[in-house]
């Protein structure tokens, strides 16, 4: 299919998604579709949760989207080798007209989320179609870049988010309808979840799904970095090409609310004493000897008042709490929106770390970012350094300050649940 070129492209306003021919598991050659699916390779706790991956079946995606080797090179060259055997094998094959695929998860909980997959049109910021909340890392933009070269195909889908509205029902109605079909796919992952995936190819339900996305902007909840490499990658090859899409999940929020979890952080080199020690003068420190949920909840509480963390590490949790309005005001740019200001995000990497702590955000020999708390509190008393616990952001927040064109501090916010990957990939040379 031809795509549009950048100077149509930018003449069009509102979300472009374009069908494609999926690239998906034969569940024949796997030993099961659960088995070779992955979280996105940012959520990945390496190694313990990469090694559990890799060890469930010879084929899953975790090889593709965080190949190991020696050398950078070398990793994208193997994920590369691997996707060529893998598609020779026919372990992986391609769906044999394009289409957009409806994307069901479910969890015991009551919980329901669907949304729709496709290619979309890589956008320039200043057209305003694909809002970003958070800034990235140019390090790993780089590594996504490279690894998408290599592959030369979208891994794994972006999760974005609109806000549909009683005059655009269209797209809410075909999912709808389409859930009521068998689906291309069915499986339960082991976090309790269960994935189904149908495919739309009926070339009307693919145009009315076109005109009705075309009405809307979408958020960016999780993928801003593999969102900064389609960028990146559309202006390296000539347009028209298929680089000048990218695979997305787009879920409307209106009608399924997505859940909005913090980002935590693990400082290598700080033992907790130390982290502790440095705050005296510039933030009220308690300890706080309960349980990790009960300590959640008490930083929760506090949160309410103002800007709070909870450091772990040493066996205990230490709240953190009560900064000091003069440090605020010397540390933090005045030139942004107050509710950019106050964020707890800001406050961590403006204050803490760059003032007080002295670590460099840009280095991940002192720092990493892990969504899992649990995880990251085992980590760092594991390792001897500081986790830095988060209390999320409310997603009104995230919207109000993207329409405005701020991005929050890197990994400020983890929308979910995500989609999984492994379920359908895109090539982009077939």
């Amino acid at each position: 299919m031809k795509t549009a070129g950048h100077s149509e492209a930018t003449a069009h306003r509102g979300l472009e998604l374009t069908p494609f021919r999926g690239l998906r598991y034969d569940p024949d050659r796997v030993g099961s579709l659960a088995a070779v699916t992955s979280p996105p390779y940012d959520v990945v706790v390496r190694p313990d949760g990469l090694h559990h991956l890799e060890s469930a079946d010879p084929h899953n995606i975790v090889r593709l989207i965080l190949p190991q080797a020696a050398t950078p090179s070398a990793r994208n060259e193997r994920a590369a080798d691997t996707l060529r055997r893998w598609l020779s094998e026919g372990v992986l094959t391609t769906d044999p007209e394009p289409g957009l695929y409806v994307y069901e998860q479910q969890d015991g909980n009551g919980m329901l989320q669907r949304g729709i997959i496709g290619a979309l049109r890589v956008s320039d910021p200043d057209e305003q179609v694909v809002l970003p909340h958070e800034d990235v890392m140019p390090h790993v933009v780089a590594d996504r870049a490279a690894l998408m070269r290599a592959t030369s195909a979208n891994l794994e889908p972006l999760l974005l988010t609109y806000r549909g509205d009683s005059s655009t029902t269209t797209t809410a109605d075909l999912i709808e309808r389409t859930a009521d079909r068998p689906p291309l796919l069915a499986t339960t992952t082991e976090d309790g979840f269960s994935h189904r995936l149908w495919s739309v190819t009926d070339p009307d339900d693919l145009a009315a799904i076109r005109s009705d996305l075309a009405r809307h902007q979408a958020l960016i909840a999780d993928g801003h970095h593999r969102w900064a490499t389609y960028r990146r990658l559309r202006t390296e090859h000539p347009s028209p090409s298929p680089w000048d899409h990218g695979l997305v999940l787009l879920v409307d929020t209106a009608r399924y609310p997505l859940r909005v979890r913090a980002i935590h952080r693990l400082l290598h080199d700080l033992p907790v004493a130390d982290a502790v020690a440095a705050l005296e003068g510039h933030f009220r420190v308690r300890r706080v000897e309960v349980p990790l949920a009960e300590a959640l909840d008490t930083l929760a509480d506090a949160a309410c008042a103002g800007n709070a963390f909870l450091l772990a590490g040493d066996g205990a949790f230490h709240l953190v709490d009560r900064p000091d309005p003069g440090l605020l005001a010397r540390t933090i740019p005045a030139d942004r929106p107050a509710a950019w200001r106050t964020l707890d995000a800001t406050v961590l990497h403006a204050t803490l770390l760059e003032h007080v702590w002295r670590i460099s955000e840009d280095s991940p020999a002192h720092i990493a970012y892990i969504h899992d708390t649990a995880a990251t509190v085992e980590k760092a008393e594991r390792d001897g350094g500081t986790a830095v616990l988060m209390h999320p952001v409310r997603e009104e927040v995230v919207r109000d300050l993207a329409r405005q064109g701020v991005t929050m501090p890197r990994k400020s916010t983890s929308f979910g649940p995500k989609p999984a990957t492994g379920l359908v990939l895109r090539a982009l040379d077939l």
